[in-house]
C-alpha cells in the first residue's frame, strides 16, 4: 500500500455541521466529508482492491466510493487530519491478512483421561442395575 498516492486520490468536502454551536454552526463549514472511488484508484492493486470491497462491504457504496464523516472539532484542518487518519487506519486494517490457523493436536495424556472417566460413569451406571442371579 502506497499511503502518499492514496492520500492524492482522497476528495474532501467541507459541510456545515450539524448540532450544538449557536451562530458560529450557520457560518462556518467546519464538518469534513472524505470519499474514496475504490474503483478509480491507482495506488491499489486489483487484490488489494477486491481484499478492501470484500472487507469493507457495509461501508461501501453501490459504486464502490467509501465516505467518511468528521464533525467532532470546530477546526476544519484538525477535522481533515482526523478524517485522514481514520481512513488510513481503516484501508490499513483491511489490508491485513490473517494468519491461518493451525489446528493443535490433542495430548495423549486428555485422551486417556477421557477414556477413563467414560470407564468410571459406564461401571457406575452397570452398578445401578438389579444383579442376576
Amino acid at each position: 500500500m502506497e499511503t502518499e498516492k492514496i492520500i492524492n486520490e482522497l476528495h474532501f468536502k467541507a459541510v456545515r455541521s450539524s448540532g450544538a454551536g449557536g451562530q458560529n454552526v450557520n457560518k462556518v463549514s467546519s464538518k469534513v466529508v472524505l470519499t474514496f472511488d475504490l474503483n478509480a484508484s491507482q495506488a491499489l492493486n486489483e487484490e488489494e482492491k477486491t481484499l478492501i470491497e470484500t472487507k469493507l462491504a457495509t461501508k461501501l457504496t453501490s459504486e464502490n466510493l467509501l465516505i467518511l464523516n468528521c464533525d467532532e472539532d470546530r477546526s476544519q484542518l484538525k477535522n481533515k487530519a482526523i478524517v485522514k487518519k481514520r481512513f488510513l487506519e481503516l484501508i490499513e486494517k483491511a489490508l491485513t491478512v490473517q494468519k491461518k490457523r493451525k489446528p493443535t493436536k490433542i495430548p495423549r495424556s486428555v485422551i486417556e483421561k477421557r477414556i477413563k472417566e467414560k470407564r468410571n460413569t459406564s461401571e457406575i451406571k452397570e452398578n445401578r442395575k438389579k444383579p442376576k442371579l
